[in-house]
Formats: structure tokens, sequence, C-alpha cells
């Protein structure tokens, strides 16, 4: 078979891995095709942590067919016991005589160990089709597995001079209706959705994802746990997670216990009499958040800029001036001391939303 059309059926597991995105957490999108005598007999895609991998799917679905086929498989099989048996055992006993990989997985715990077994066995193996598109898609995964801490992309809804609130405190609505609509159908694709405490007490958001079955973890970041009782973040089937800073004995406050009642209170390291937002993330990827959709306000995300933790942006910028010195700004925080000091962006991307525009792009 030609690369091209290797290339082809590539293409088409990578179209039905991406039916999982924002649904497959801690584990990564995945698309598998059983593929004999030029024709598609078999194809699946991950659906779920905990549900069937990929290719174990679809060579279920092929069943006797997949004897001598060729499986494409957009990631490489699995060679461990996870929540489900190793992948690779599954395709030699069901007879795949050819396999044909998107890219190496890049789990430790993987990592060329399930191309390594596949070949023990005598069964062809190719590897790298279509990787940048398949590393883009699995972004969150990769630096999940690899660095232990979610990838953190920061939405801001801004004026076209910077600003997301009047002087006094006014902001809404900053952005158009189709903007917001965008916005909120993006959300499902998080694990979670993290907003200072500020932004609860001025703007009081619910941070419900309004078109989707799956709502978003809530995280507030908290560090004097004067998040109100009544927040309407609690409404919702959505669990809420409140980060803090120690509790030092005496400090127990009726609040306090009122919000335990509410949302896990989850504690991180002090830094400079904030919360450490390394140690906040680092204690998020334990509870298998690996996607994360920072929504505001300027302070959190101006310190997450300052911390370099921020992997992506998506500015919705609407054509509207604020101004004031005294409004807020979409990014607060220290800043960088020269302009060529400052964030640049690649991958870019621009589109107009309504009367919007939204830029988005990686963090160089």
């Amino acid at each position: 078979m030609t690369k091209k059309r290797k290339v082809y059926f590539m293409d088409l597991a990578l179209k039905l891995a991406a039916k999982g995105k924002g649904r497959t957490s801690p584990n990564p999108c995945v698309g598998a095709l059983v593929v004999k005598n030029d024709r598609i007999v078999a194809s699946s895609y991950h659906k779920k942590a905990g549900f069937a991998h990929a290719e174990a799917a679809a060579l279920d679905k092929a069943g006797i067919k997949a004897k001598g086929a060729t499986l494409y498989v957009t990631l490489e099989p699995c060679a461990h016991f996870g929540r489900t048996p190793p992948c690779v055992d599954k395709i030699i006993k069901m007879g795949i005589k050819e396999v044909i990989i998107g890219m190496v997985d890049p789990n430790p715990l993987n990592n060329g160990r399930g191309i390594a077994k596949l070949r023990e066995y005598g069964i062809k193996v190719e590897v790298g089709f279509l990787e940048d598109k398949l590393r883009k898609l699995n972004e969150p995964f990769i630096k999940y597995i690899t660095k232990r801490a979610p990838f953190v992309t920061v939405k801001i809804a801004e004026s076209l001079d910077g600003k997301i609130a009047t002087k006094e405190g006014d902001s809404k609505w900053i952005t158009s209706d189709k903007s917001r609509a965008y916005a909120h159908r993006i959300r499902s694709e998080f694990d979670a959705i993290i907003v200072g405490v500020n932004t609860v007490i001025r703007d009081d958001p619910n941070l419900d994802a309004w078109f989707s079955k799956k709502h978003p973890v809530k995280v507030v970041t908290d560090s004097q746990l004067s998040t109100p009782q009544n927040a309407a973040i609690f409404s919702g089937n959505s669990p809420v997670v409140i980060v803090t800073l120690p509790s030092r004995p005496g400090q127990e406050t009726d609040n306090r216990k009122a919000l335990t009642e509410k949302a896990k209170i989850l504690e991180v390291k002090e830094k400079s009499g904030q919360i450490n937002l390394r140690d906040m993330l680092k204690k998020l990827a334990q509870m298998e958040i690996t996607n994360i959709l920072v929504e505001g306000g300027g302070t959190l995300i101006g310190a997450l800029f300052d911390e370099g933790l921020v992997d992506r942006v998506m500015f919705f910028i609407s054509p509207k001036i604020i101004g004031g010195k005294e409004s807020l700004g979409s990014v607060m925080g220290r800043g960088v001391s020269r302009v060529d000091k400052a964030f640049k962006l690649k991958n870019i991307k621009v589109r107009r939303i309504a009367e919007d525009i939204l830029v988005e792009g990686d963090i160089k």
C-alpha cells in the first residue's frame, strides 16, 4: 500500500479520535481502523477512561475479519495493565498482520514497549503518520503524562483596549452573545474551569457548560476562604474545589466549616503569602485533572503568566473601548520588564465571531 493511502486511513482514524475530545481524560484521544484488502471492516475510538481502548473496540467489531488485516491506530497500543488489559495482547490474539501507528505513546509505562512486543511476535509495524496533528489533539495528555501537570489554557473576554471590567466592576457584557455561546461550548472540552475568588464575588458565575452533559470541575483560588456560601458555583451537579492555604491553629472560621460541606478544600503551599500556583497545578494533576480553562480574573491570569504556567490563550476581543486607568485589565501581575521579554504566540489562529475577534495561540 502506498504512503498516501496509509496517510488517508490515518486521517480517518484521527477524525475518529477527535470525537473523544474532552471525554477521555486522563487518557488520550485515540482512533482505530481495521483495514483488509484496502477496505475498512471495523472502526472505533476511545470514548471514556475505563471504557475499551480504540483498537480493542475496533477488533471486537471486526471479529474473525481481523485475521490477516492491518490495524491503523493513532497512538501506540499499550503493553501494560491500566484500567483495561494490554491492547497488544488482543492484537496478537486476533491475528493482525500489520499495525500502522500514528505516534509513539509518551507514557513512560509504555513508550515503545507496545511496538517492541508486536515486532517480537512477527507483526509488521510502521510508526509516524500525521504526528504533528496527533500531538496537537493530545496536548493535555502529553503534558500530564510526561510532566504530571495539567495543560493550562487562559480564556479572556476583553475590550479593544484590554479591559475586562469598568472601574465600577461592571463586565456584563463585553463580548457578543455568539462569543459567549461559543465559550460555553468549549467548556466541555476541559476537565476543570478555574477562576479567582474576586471573580466569584464580583460576577457570581456558575461556570456550567450550557450545551453539554459534561460539566467540568469548578475550581476557585481563594487564599482567605472568602468565597460566599451562596455563590452560584455551588449550583448544579459539578464538584467544586476551593484552593487555599493551609489552616493554622485557631484559624477555623464558620465560613471555612460551611465551605467544607459544599466543596473540596484543597490546601496548597504558600508563596509570598499567596497560593503557590505550581503546587496547585501539581495537586490538581494528582486528581487526574489534565486540562484546565482559566476564566479570570486579571490577577489570577497575571500570576499564571508571571510563573510561566500558561500553555495556550484564547482572547475574545470586542470592538469596544472602556478606558480608565482604574478599569480592570485582562492580565495583571508583575508583567515583563522589557518588550523583548513579552510572551509570544505560535500556531496563531484568528477568526471572527459576530462583531468580535478571537485570537488563539500557544505560548512559545
